[in-house]
C-alpha cells in the first residue's frame, strides 16, 4: 500500500495566516494538513476552520487533542464542525498530551482514558440516545448532539510511543502518529509494534497506517536549516530522549539539555544537539538532504510522512521547497490518485 505526505503547523500565527499557507499546500499537491494542538498554543479549532474554507481537497484534522483538558463531548462536537465545514475531510488525532504537569494534571488511568474517549467521541457522534458506560469517561444517555452529524464515522488517529497504548487502543484507529523523530530505528519498531497488536486484535496490519512527524527546517544553505532545527527540535527532545532508548543520549547531555529548556534557552540547548543526533530528530538540511530522510522513513515502514513547524527559515520559504523540491522526490512513495 502506498503512502502520503502531508504538512503539520503550530497554533502560533495570526489567525488570517492559516487559510493561505494551507492553500499553498494544498497547491503543491500534499494530501492533508494537520494542526497541532499544544499546552499554551493556540487551540487546534479555530485554525482548523480557516483551514477547511480555505481549501478543497486535503485531508484536514488535529494531531493531537488530549482528553485531559478537553473533554470528549467538546472534541466530538468541534470536529462534527470542521468535518462539516471541509466536507466530510475531516480526522480526529487523540493523545495523552505533554506538559500536563504545568497544570498540576496526573491523569488517572491514562490508556484507558484514552481508549474509552474514542469510544466515547464514537458513540456521541453516532448521535446515540443509549448510555456509554466507561470507567473513565461515561454518558447516561437519553440524549444526544442537538444536530444533523455530517460523518458519524470519521477516521481516527493515536498519537503515542508506547506498545501497551497501541495494544490498547488499537481497535479503534486508522493510523498511529509516532511524533518528534526522524529516526528510522523508532519507525521499524513501531511498525512491528502495530503489527503484533493488529494480530492481537484480529485486525488486518496494514489496516493501520504509520505516521511519522517532526520539526521541519529545510533550506538551500543547509548549515542555516540545521542550526534552527537544533533550536525547535531542542523543545521536543527531553520528552522524546525518554521515549526513544535507541538515541542513546547520555545521561549527563541530557540533563544540560534540560536545563537550558526548562529555562527557556533554546539556543544553548541546540548547541549540545549533534549532526548526528539531529538527523533522528528533525528534517533538517538541504531539500535533497530532507528528501533522503523522508525516504529512509518510508523504507522502514511508514505510511504517511509529516513536515512540521517551521517548515525552514521563513515559513512561505520552507513550505516552496517542501513543494518543489522534496515532494517530487518522494512520488515513488506516494499514492497519487
Amino acid at each position: 500500500m502506498r503512502g502520503s505526505v502531508s504538512v503539520a503547523f503550530q497554533t502560533d500565527k495570526p489567525l488570517s495566516a492559516y487559510g493561505p499557507f494551507a492553500q499553498i499546500v494544498e497547491n503543491f499537491g500534499f494530501a492533508g494538513v494537520s494542526v497541532y494542538n499544544d499546552m499554551l498554543y493556540q487551540p487546534a479549532w479555530l485554525p482548523l476552520l480557516e483551514i477547511a474554507r480555505h481549501t478543497k481537497r486535503v485531508r484536514i484534522g488535529p494531531a493531537a487533542v488530549n482528553p485531559f483538558t478537553c473533554h470528549p463531548i467538546n472534541i466530538a462536537g468541534n470536529i462534527a464542525l470542521i468535518d462539516e465545514a471541509s466536507h466530510g475531510r475531516a480526522y480526529l488525532g487523540l493523545a495523552r498530551g505533554g506538559w500536563l504537569d504545568f497544570l498540576g494534571l496526573r491523569p488517572q488511568r491514562p490508556i484507558m482514558a484514552l481508549r474509552e474517549a474514542f469510544g466515547c467521541i464514537r458513540h456521541l457522534l453516532s448521535q446515540s440516545t443509549d448510555p456509554y458506560k466507561g470507567k473513565v469517561f461515561s454518558l447516561a444517555g437519553g440524549e444526544a448532539l442537538r444536530w444533523k452529524i455530517r460523518r458519524p464515522e470519521l477516521p481516527f488517529l493515536l498519537g503515542t510511543w508506547g506498545p501497551h497504548t497501541l495494544a490498547t487502543c488499537v481497535e479503534e484507529v486508522a493510523e498511529v502518529k509516532l511524533g518528534g523523530t526522524t529516526n528510522p530505528t523508532a519507525v521499524a519498531q513501531m511498525r512491528a509494534a502495530i503489527t503484533e497488536g493488529a494480530g492481537q486484535a484480529r485486525r488486518p496490519a496494514d489496516e493501520i497506517g504509520l505516521v511519522v512527524g517532526a520539526v521541519t527546517v529545510v533550506d538551500t544553505d543547509g548549515k542555516a536549516a540545521r542550526d534552527l532545527a537544533r533550536r525547535e527540535a531542542a523543545l521536543y527532545l527531553p520528552i522524546i530522549a525518554s521515549l526513544d532508548p535507541s538515541l542513546a543520549i547520555e545521561p549527563e547531555l541530557l540533563v544540560r539539555i534540560k536545563t537550558a529548556t526548562d529555562v527557556y534557552d533554546f539556543e544553548r540547548a541546540g548547541g549540545y544537539i549533534s549532526d548526528d543526533l539531529l538527523q533522528r530528530l528533525a528534517f533538517a538540511g538541504t531539500p535533497d538532504q530532507v528528501a533522503d530522510q523522508a525516504s529512509a522513513l518510508f523504507e522502514a515502514g511508514a505510511r504517511r510522512v509529516e513536515f512540521g513547524t517551521p517548515h525552514g527559515l521563513t515559513t512561505a520559504e520552507g513550505l516552496r521547497l517542501l513543494g518543489e523540491r522534496v515532494l517530487p522526490v518522494l512520488r515513488e512513495y506516494v499514492d497519487e490518485s
